[in-house]
């Protein structure tokens, strides 16, 4: 999120000395993207953040693909993914491609043992069910059902969850993520037509230093591997810190819809963007107020993009038998639009309150075994008339 936030002490000058109290000085690191070129925080820590001590052991954490070009709408039930206690053995992989992977979680503890970090993808998590707290070296952001945690590559961090129910949309970005550039001027800030602004963004607060010298593991996740690290001081032990790199979190039910007279394209509900794939969130809304406007979506075809729907709640008017947390995949090439009896059933109605997620891909989805466990039989099938 271009914009600038700032918490904890920090010098005057940016690459100056930065002494202790004690005499002794705190270290600066840089926490940048695109080489020196993008978004960036400097950091300010009590110990020097590049003492490892050991690297214990590596191993591989890719998807197993079931099907590697898929031409089939597919089903899958998101809340038929068994939940586990550790939060990283809980995210399992259902589509994916080189650019993103699409992954279903249903931890049930916190990670207390060992922090985390992805430095390959950027990290967008959706809390579908349950609520914590999201602890990073940059500081602490409480969330909560329908939270978006946007988690910038690199970042080490900590999921702590209240609850043993939870349940979680995510997705793992090989591109940058930002806030759509239609909806921001050329100086970064979000334009009056936007359905969100800076208002609704929530920063990191609450740093917390922990001064403390022992074994500390960071799980490191890159190029499909998880590297487990020890370091010989907390990670967590910045004095503070300014820039424009940092975690936010961002909830789906602050997300202004924008309706028209007759129905609004998918581009009107975009939340996130990257040069590979966009997030859009459906929300409760007014219809179509055109007199013989029909509020269900028009059958279309994805000629360039893979879509995904992910369903949160209400009553989702376009679909017939959907659940909770179920995916749908809509392959790119083959039309799809309302079930049978949707179109009819959405004229006169005034809104919706629909609750979903979607990802549209640019590049073709695989499908993995996990995926293949929980697939809804036949969904391919569920256009036809039943007359």
């Amino acid at each position: 999120m271009p914009f600038y936030h700032q918490l904890g002490n920090i010098p005057h000058k940016r690459h100056t000395a930065f002494k202790k109290n004690d005499g002794g000085y705190y270290y600066e690191q840089l926490f940048g993207t695109i080489g020196f070129d993008g978004m960036s925080s400097l950091l300010y820590h009590v110990h020097r953040p590049t003492q490892v001590k050991e690297v214990r052991k590596s191993y591989d954490v890719q998807p197993k693909i079931a099907v590697e070009k898929n031409m089939l709408s597919l089903g899958i039930k998101g809340f038929d993914m068994p939940p586990k206690a550790d939060y990283l053995e809980s995210r399992t992989a259902v589509l994916v491609n080189n650019d993103c992977h699409i992954v279903l979680a249903a931890p049930q503890k916190s990670q207390t043992d060992y922090f985390y970090k992805n430095v390959d993808c950027d990290e967008l998590v959706f809390v579908h069910e349950g609520k914590g707290e999201l602890k990073t070296l940059l500081g602490n952001i409480t969330f909560g059902k329908g939270d978006y945690l946007l988690i910038p590559r690199g970042m080490i961090h900590q999921m702590h969850f209240v609850t043993e129910e939870n349940r979680l949309f995510i997705v793992e970005s090989a591109r940058p993520m930002y806030t759509p550039k239609r909806y921001r001027n050329h100086f970064g800030q979000l334009l009056e037509h936007a359905p969100f602004c800076e208002r609704d963004i929530r920063k990191p607060q609450n740093l917390e230093t922990h001064d403390e010298i022992g074994d500390f593991m960071i799980k490191v996740k890159k190029e499909g591997n998880i590297h487990e690290y020890i370091y010989a001081s907390h990670p967590f032990d910045v004095v503070g810190w300014d820039g424009y790199n940092f975690p936010y979190a961002f909830s789906i039910y602050d997300f202004e819809p924008i309706t028209g007279r007759i129905h609004q394209p998918p581009p009107v509900h975009q939340t996130f963007e990257t040069d590979a794939f966009v997030v859009c969130s459906f929300v409760p809304r007014l219809f179509d107020y055109h007199p013989e406007a029909v509020p269900a979506p028009y059958n279309h075809s994805n000629i360039d993009s893979d879509e995904v729907l992910y369903y949160v709640d209400g009553d989702f008017m376009s679909r017939n038998n959907i659940e909770r947390g179920q995916i749908t995949l809509h392959p790119a090439g083959i039309p799809h639009g309302p079930h049978p009896g949707a179109m009819e059933r959405s004229l006169g109605v005034k809104a919706t309150e629909e609750l979903a997620v979607m990802v549209d891909t640019f590049r073709p989805l695989k499908v993995t075994e996990a995926a293949m466990k929980i697939l809804v039989k036949d969904y391919h099938t569920s256009w036809l008339s039943k007359d």
